[in-house]
């Protein structure tokens, strides 16, 4: 088996769980703060990603590592990598 780190740089992203109501999935909502061109403050941006949890143990809430990886269905192309910080 290959070893994750060998395969090359892959995105990571950490984010907070908001539903897991479907099967070895997850969905994940990423904040990013982005500089307003004209007005130069900072606005909160986000956007949610449906991540593959292949043992179903992502809670909502939680905050969660995510790496991208190979389309796995339609809108999956990332996977839960560890759980950085349980809400219970």
């Amino acid at each position: 088996m290959i070893d994750m780190s060998e395969r090359g740089n892959r995105k990571t992203q950490i984010g907070i769980v908001v539903s897991d109501k479907m099967e070895k999935t997850a969905v994940v909502k990423v904040d990013r703060l982005v500089k307003h061109p004209v007005y130069n403050k900072y606005i909160k941006r986000s956007a949610k990603y449906k991540a593959h949890d292949e043992e179903n143990v992502a809670k909502i809430g939680d905050r969660v590592l995510i790496v991208e990886t190979r389309p796995l269905s339609k809108d999956k192309r990332w996977k839960i990598r560890q759980i950085i910080e349980s809400r219970a």
